[in-house]
């Protein structure tokens, strides 16, 4: 048996507790939070008040602040929700459509993706600052999940052979420097056709 630490004052400090599993309604409350929040940062970015985001969530301040404590709490939470639900929509893209349609389709969704991360920019290069690691994690995830729907496309010989993920994501990181206008999504949706036009110029379909 593993003797405990003794506290600051001389007195044993008993051993962390474990992170118990939310209840069904706490953990819904806590989803639509992390939903509501990107939606709003996205849109208004992230001076949005916590007091709008427990409204539209349909709970009470209090409740955003048991789960969240801090505002930083909650853009970690939604970015990481983010991550996952882009990460998660290459495979559902994948299983339901065209290789070069999954492609295309997967890209429009890296502009609400996008949307979100520019909401959010000035929180996150401060929460970069302190948690490096996190993020380092999450942003890998998406090259991974882009480059099989790279690959599958290549493979049927629907775009061209000569790239790779990280192509991809360069050409859509422009998209992220684009002005804050009111046509922002729109014209992010018309370069993405441009970059899809380009990745199939060239394309070979494989030898039976």
């Amino acid at each position: 048996m593993s003797a405990r630490r003794p506290g600051r004052h001389g007195k044993a400090t008993p051993p962390p507790q474990a992170t118990r599993p939310l209840r069904a309604d706490a953990q819904r409350n806590r989803d639509r939070l992390v939903e509501v929040a990107g939606l709003l940062f996205a849109q208004h970015g992230i001076d949005t008040s916590l007091e709008q985001i427990a409204e539209r969530a349909r709970v009470g301040i209090g409740t955003l602040y048991r789960h969240f404590p801090t505002r930083e709490h909650l853009v970690e939470a939604v970015y990481r929700h983010e991550v996952e639900a882009l990460c998660q929509a290459a495979e559902d893209l994948a299983r339901k459509f065209p290789p070069d349609k999954a492609l295309a389709e997967w890209m429009r969704r890296f502009v609400d993706y996008i949307a979100a991360k520019r909401g959010m920019a000035n929180s996150l290069k401060l929460l970069l600052a302190g948690n490096s690691e996190f993020f380092a994690e999450a942003s890998g995830k998406i090259p991974a999940a882009v480059q099989g729907l790279v690959d599958a496309a290549i493979a049927q010989g629907s775009i061209r052979s000569d790239i790779d993920s990280s192509d991809v994501l360069h050409a859509l990181s422009g998209i992220y420097n684009l002005p804050q206008t009111h046509d922002w999504r729109e014209r992010s949706r018309r370069l993405i056709t441009l970059l899809m036009d380009g990745l199939r110029s060239g394309a070979r379909k494989p030898e039976l």
